[in-house]
């Protein structure tokens, strides 16, 4: 019994959130590896597109609890996503169109683009601290638990109880969904197929009479749709601050880089080794070891390796080692 508790201590405690959190973060590192693989650099402004259609998402949400409007058990923010979605394309498409278009006409070096990205950046976070400020929005609704603690001690007679909530499930769930639909999209359909090869080789994919243009504003389009769920998702899981995706860009960039940086099944592996990592060194094992070890050997202290204040301290050390000893990723993306 006593490793059962345990068991459900760590599930309860890092491995539903880890995976709920690996979820947001692969969704956030494809967008990124999108940027980097297609149009050939970091991408510093997509923690705060992600803030600006979560905040769109926001928004319609509000407008549609004052409407009377609900989803049932389910967030009323989902059904805000299309239309947050929509907003987050629009300000990307009129982004690269005044921003990031003229470095690529002029054939600017990607360092260059990196510079502008942390630019708009700024002002993009800036503009999202302007419209809904800068404190914490809380926008989820419907039934906050899928399964209770009390009412999985009842179904299983374990004195630790085992809480999901929805918005995990939800995130999950959406996740698998937005990844699948995006590797179907890239491997069966034309324009995915023009996309790979315009990011495998530009020169070649020109000489083929693919549209570039037309291959960068679809690239912006994924981007925004992912970002905008990743953001959502995150949203409704924790809560809507603007600050704390201006942070998130840390693990998400770690995310991809330690995947493969331009490779999207890198992505995904990086985002659930960031999100384990950061949640299993900031978690305190002192009660999943009270159930584990004899009673003599029970630990005093909260047995916790960082607090959960240096959590994006664990990302930056874990970018660090890659690009120290395996610059290329896991699944050998392009050297950063």
């Amino acid at each position: 019994m006593d490793f059962l508790n345990a068991l459900v201590a760590l599930s309860n405690f890092v491995l539903v959130p880890a995976i709920a959190y690996g979820s947001q973060l692969a969704l956030g590192a494809l967008g990124v590896t999108l940027i980097y693989g297609i149009l050939r650099f970091s991408n510093f402004a997509h923690g705060d597109t992600m803030a600006f259609g979560a905040m769109i998402a926001v928004l319609v949400t509000w407008g549609l609890q004052a409407a009377g409007v609900s989803f049932g058990p389910l967030p009323t923010a989902l059904l805000a996503l299309p239309f947050a979605i929509l907003g987050c394309i629009v300000l990307v498409l009129v982004t690269d169109r005044m921003v990031y278009r003229f470095y690529r006409e002029q054939k600017a070096k990607p360092v260059i683009l990196v510079i502008v990205s942390m630019g708009v950046m700024f002002i993009m976070n800036g503009l999202v601290r302007f419209i809904i400020g800068p404190d914490d929005q809380r926008f989820s609704d419907g039934a906050r638990f899928l399964i209770r603690a009390r009412d999985f001690k009842e179904w299983t007679g374990l004195s630790e109880g085992l809480a999901i909530r929805t918005s995990q499930v939800i995130t999950v769930v959406v996740a698998v969904a937005a990844v699948a639909a995006l590797f179907w999209f890239l491997n069966k359909t034309r324009t995915g197929k023009s996309m790979r090869a315009y990011s495998d080789n530009e020169d070649l994919a020109l000489l083929s009479g693919i549209n570039p243009e037309r291959v960068v504003m679809i690239t912006w389009i994924l981007v925004a749709a992912l970002a905008t769920t990743a953001g959502v998702l995150y949203g409704l899981d924790k809560s809507f601050k603007p600050f704390v995706y201006f942070q998130l860009l840390l693990p998400i960039f770690a995310s991809a880089i330690v995947g493969g940086l331009g490779n999207p099944l890198g992505a995904i592996a990086g985002g659930f080794i960031i999100a384990f990592s950061e949640v299993t060194i900031t978690y305190a094992w002192k009660k999943v070891l009270t159930y584990l070890a004899p009673e003599n050997l029970e630990p005093s202290g909260l047995v916790q390796f960082l607090s959960t204040d240096y959590k994006f301290a664990v990302s930056f050390v874990i970018l660090l080692i890659v690009l120290l000893f395996k610059p290329t990723g896991l699944f050998k993306g392009n050297a950063v």
